[in-house]
């Protein structure tokens, strides 16, 4: 049985006004493996917040205990005012999911599909048709709404997944890196979906590996590695941490390399003597780029080529992590855990 903190009904209510999400020193542990070490974050309200992290550092394992799939070992978790062990009923009646691979039976219509998960929810006969003429239409699944599932791409299936997890029109969503595999032009379809739905008053809890993707979409952002939060904040805050931007001079050929270094004295130079390229920690930007151009210039040296580089989120997660967000060694040991102990 999992630990949970006792909780008053002032509690509860501040909880459910300000944040839908809400996670304090959550523990998860399979036999010896420990995946969750007292991960501790909040989604507000209409905002969308982004779980980065190896495949392997707890962010599935997160949103199968926050969807009452799993139960913790320690700590607690609300979900829209509800605690996920104690209410767990509750919290299902708050919350769609959508996993990591399309659960859609491809022998039925994408009509069928939304028709039948209405029924299972037990909807109003009058309320499933209106969701689902609804879900199709914002989905872009109109014209293929008679056709087996089958027969849809990639993409349209992982359309009809996103929409089948709002049948009940939950106020909380959580997307378990839900463009894996898609398409670019897929990819930029379901963002600008999940962009909306956010702008409609969903809260949504989102994984993925892409960090573009979390750039685009995300107001927070929570970075996990082997089940710890080791950074929180807005896009914009996490590039900041790593450092400014950089600024890169090629030296043309027939340029003086050596004075290019000394002319560019005291600022903090990176050199590939081999490249001819200098690199510099710039804080300004274009202004300090128009600056080294100019003393360059009147130093006589020519600039074979110039470019500013600002920090991505990749950046951000290999100077976090020490890696790629590519599968690592706990991918498989995690998975195989869960399946012989959930």
């Amino acid at each position: 049985m999992a630990d949970t903190l006792t909780t008053t009904a002032d509690t509860k209510e501040q909880i459910s006004e300000k944040s839908a999400i809400v996670v304090a020193g959550l523990r998860k542990s399979f036999k010896e493996l420990e995946v969750l070490k007292g991960i501790d974050f909040a989604v507000e309200r209409g905002s969308i917040l982004a779980l980065l992290g190896p495949n392997g550092a707890g962010k599935t394992t997160i949103i199968r205990i926050l969807s009452t799939l799993l139960p913790p070992d320690g700590g607690q978790a609300f979900v829209d005012g509800c605690d996920v062990v104690r209410e767990a009923k509750q919290v299902r009646k708050s919350i769609g999911l959508t996993g990591q691979f399309a659960a859609v039976d491809e022998y039925l219509t994408g009509e069928e599909n939304l028709l039948m998960l209405g029924r299972l929810y037990r909807l109003s006969k009058a309320d499933t048709k209106r969701r689902t003429h609804d879900l199709l239409e914002l989905f872009e699944l109109t014209d293929a709404a008679k056709r087996k599932v089958k027969t849809y791409s990639g993409g349209m299936r992982r359309r009809l997944d996103l929409a089948m997890s709002l049948i009940a029109s939950p106020p909380v969503l959580f997307l378990d890196e839900p463009t894996t595999g898609l398409d670019p032009r897929s990819r930029l379809t379901l963002w600008e979906m999940i962009r909306r739905l956010s702008a409609s008053g969903v809260s949504i809890l989102l994984t993925t590996q892409y960090m573009e993707e979390a750039d685009q979409l995300a107001d927070q952002i929570v970075v996990i590695d082997h089940g710890s939060v080791i950074a929180a904040g807005t896009a914009d805050e996490l590039k900041e941490r790593i450092g400014s931007a950089r600024l890169e001079l090629t030296i043309a050929a027939d340029g003086n390399f050596a004075r290019a270094e000394q002319t560019l004295d005291g600022q903090d130079l990176h050199l590939d003597r081999e490249r001819r390229l200098i690199s510099i920690a710039s804080q300004s930007g274009v202004h300090e780029l128009r600056e080294l151009l100019q003393r360059l210039e009147a130093a006589g040296i020519a600039v074979e080529s110039v470019s500013l580089h600002r920090p991505t989120l990749d950046d951000v997660f290999l100077t976090l992590t020490g890696a790629a967000a590519t599968p690592d060694a706990n991918e498989g040991a995690q998975a195989e855990q869960e399946r012989t102990t959930a």
